[in-house]
């Protein structure tokens, strides 16, 4: 992904009340649909190949990026109030499904 892309989805992020640079929903989710360079999805607790190093997703903006992860939107109580809380909460969202 182009920095000024990354950038744009940083802004996008912060404008709906999600942590730029968080990835929680991008690790601790399993994902069962394909994903770029895991076919197979993703269990949960797996890093997504797609997360890049400052925990943003190379595929945002790209029509290959799943639908169940377009789908996801920050939720507050979801999310917590910071990166910690957030993967405890989707790892505990996961396990309860």
């Amino acid at each position: 992904m182009a920095r000024r892309d990354q950038d744009q989805e940083a802004r996008s992020s912060a404008d709906t009340g999600c942590r730029a640079g968080c990835g929680a929903c991008c690790i601790a989710p399993s994902i069962s649909s394909p994903i770029p360079g895991m076919p197979d999805g993703k269990p949960q607790g797996v890093r997504c190949v797609q997360l890049d190093a400052d925990n943003l997703c190379r595929l945002f903006g790209d029509p290959r990026r799943p639908e169940v992860c377009r789908a996801f939107d920050y939720d507050p109580e979801l999310c917590g109030e910071n990166r910690d809380q957030a993967l405890a909460r989707i790892a505990a969202l996961e396990v309860s499904t």
